[in-house]
């Protein structure tokens, strides 16, 4: 598949480098070359110097022959005059980072599609949501959907009262087959386990189960749904906002920054959120502001380590969930050891996004969740596919590759050694980064 990325800007370049792993003919282009020139050298991708909205840079670099077509630059307008572009040169696909949420209201996307906008990638409003569905299963570290709904992929982090510690995989306590433990996350390595993988403190695990057994899953890990009404976010930043916007009827909600100005002009435009001038790091000002009351605490400034840092404060306050904005890849493993609560990355949240569009031309056919070094698959078996011939058990699947439960005429089922998959199957894979690719021959 040929996919051309307009824009090598923090979304651009990290789908550059994910897509760089899977065997795509990817293409990046940017005006910048200093930016380029690393990608150049250390990923297997082709990089372009020109204007992401000129005719000339795009015809140069075979955009009619382009099946999917990403334009993530910083600004919106030359997303939406890039796609329509490439479109009109012949792009099979076409997808446009925008910054703007009057743009997905229906009649509107409407209007961006017919100009050659087939697709719209909002990642402050995607940052929003994920938000929204952590704090309403605060228990949990993660909370994925797979296929409306029916199944669910929840990472937990475990703790001493976990039912689970110390135990293989094969001796679970548990009589009937009601989840499946997708993937370990141990320190800096995800596992892809098998029956003789043991849990061990501290471990994140990553459920595939459905919602029957959620309160099942909880308990043995040990875990507490809590309510939460009163939030507190550090940072008035893109994302904050746009969380403030969809969600301050559901919760009361106080906002510190460090910026005057910009508190002011939040006081006008959340006038049902509580504004705060001051610095969320000096532990006076959360004393001051009774961090103590509060059921969440949500870090959003632009420092992943600020953010991170916070978090622990708040964490030593009491606050029960905690959720730190973490765009720096780099600490991401790191922040995942500490005991700060949820992560999210507005990057991984686009690509996620993306990446779904890889998997088959019909959209609603296959889904896609990036965490920061697996991805989770929801892919329609084929007639004829490879993967329909044996058992599980027998079907030899490349190592950091599992199937954990499919999907079969709206009936969801969790996979075991037994199951046998069948054409119009819908399977969940979970597979390490750098698999991906690995999927086709499987299901095709």
């Amino acid at each position: 598949m040929k996919i051309i990325i307009a824009g090598a800007g923090e979304v651009g370049t990290h789908l550059a480098k994910m897509l760089s792993t899977e065997n795509q003919d990817i293409i990046l282009v940017d005006s910048d070359q200093a930016r380029l020139d690393d990608l150049d050298s250390n990923y297997n991708l082709m990089t372009c110097q020109g204007s992401t909205s000129s005719f000339q840079t795009l015809r140069d670099i075979g955009v009619e022959e382009c099946d999917l077509y990403i334009a993530v630059t910083p600004f919106e307008t030359r997303n939406i005059t890039s796609c329509a572009i490439a479109k009109k040169l012949g792009a099979k696909k076409t997808v446009g980072r925008i910054d703007n949420s009057e743009f997905l209201r229906d009649k509107n996307k409407q209007i961006l599609k017919s100009i050659g906008v087939d697709y719209l990638i909002y990642p402050e409003n995607l940052a929003a949501l994920e938000i929204n569905t952590a704090l309403s299963h605060n228990w949990a570290r993660y909370w994925g959907e797979l296929h409306d709904g029916k199944l669910l992929l929840i990472g937990v982090k475990l703790h001493q009262d976990s039912d689970l510690l110390n135990l293989k995989i094969k001796d679970l306590p548990v009589k009937s087959h009601d989840f499946h433990i997708a993937a370990i996350k141990r320190n800096n390595e995800t596992i892809i386990p098998t029956g003789n993988d043991e849990i061990l403190h501290d471990d994140i695990l990553y459920f595939i189960t459905t919602s029957k057994y959620v309160n099942e899953v909880m308990t043995l890990c040990g875990k507490k749904k809590r309510v939460i009404k009163k939030i507190m976010i550090m940072g008035g930043s893109r994302i904050a906002l746009r969380f403030a916007r969809l969600f301050s009827n559901n919760y009361n909600i106080r906002i510190i920054d460090t910026n005057r100005d910009h508190c002011e002009y939040m006081a006008t435009e959340f006038p049902e959120c509580e504004i705060v001038h001051g610095d969320g790091l000096d532990i006076e000002v959360l004393r001051q502001n009774n961090i103590y009351q509060y059921d969440a605490f949500l870090a959003m400034t632009e420092s992943s380590e600020s953010n991170i840092l916070s978090c622990l404060t708040a964490k030593d306050f009491g606050v029960c969930k905690t959720l730190a904005d973490v765009e720096n890849l780099q600490f991401f493993s790191q922040a995942e050891n500490l005991n700060i609560g949820t992560i999210i990355n507005k990057k991984l949240l686009a690509s996620s996004h993306i990446f779904k569009l890889l998997l088959d031309a019909d959209e609603s056919s296959a889904k896609f969740l990036s965490l920061a070094d697996a991805d989770v698959a929801e892919v329609l078996v084929k007639p004829g596919a490879k993967i329909t011939r044996h058992p599980v058990r027998d079907l030899k699947l490349p190592f950091g590759m599992t199937l954990a439960a499919l999907t079969r005429n709206d009936e969801v089922m969790l996979i075991s050694g037994n199951t046998e998959i069948q054409p119009g199957d819908s399977v969940v894979v979970f597979c390490l980064t750098g698999t991906f690719n690995k999927l086709e021959k499987w299901f095709n």
